[in-house]
């Protein structure tokens, strides 16, 4: 089993984070393409080499988001039409995420087996998350997985922020 923690900075523009292993030493770079079409969150391994991309798709009906992992798409999450709540489905070959996935508090589960698990740090300044792999082969799209929900929530909590 693997811990990773990921906290993002309040207050950075340039969308720029690390994601520390369980000693604290960088384990994956994240880097976000601010003020760009289309949105993209590139996630590097310590050699900066790229491991994932997450992509938000322009021009749709309703906000979508691909998760890409070694070249290979993996994950697509939707905004559904609700009038009431905000509601996403998640549509991945044998992936499912259980749980209160919009609070950050889930786990990840591939082909019915629990691989990985999911919840938010609390009294911290800013996005801070704690990851649990517990498939080594699943560490990367576990990692991008968590990423790209907050992407959708912070791309939800930007959309009803705005006042006409």
């Amino acid at each position: 089993m693997k811990q990773l923690y990921i906290k993002q900075k309040v207050f950075s523009l340039s969308e720029e984070f690390t994601v520390k292993d369980q000693e604290e030493k960088d384990a994956y770079y994240v880097e976000g393409s601010f003020m760009k079409v289309p949105k993209t969150f590139s996630i590097m391994d310590q050699d900066r080499n790229e491991v994932a991309l997450i992509t938000k798709k322009v021009l749709s009906f309703l906000p979508t988001f691909f998760v890409e992992v070694n070249g290979e798409e993996v994950v697509t999450i939707k905004k559904e039409l609700s009038f009431l709540k905000a509601k996403y489905s998640i549509d991945a070959a044998g992936i499912e995420v259980e749980g209160n996935w919009m609070d950050m508090d889930f786990q990840v589960l591939h082909n019915g087996r629990v691989v990985g698990e999911v919840g938010k740090e609390w009294f911290s300044w800013g996005d801070s998350y704690r990851v649990q792999v517990l498939e080594q082969e699943m560490e990367t799209i576990i990692l991008a997985l968590v990423i790209a929900i907050d992407c959708v929530k912070s791309d939800q909590a930007s959309s009803s922020n705005v006042s006409f």
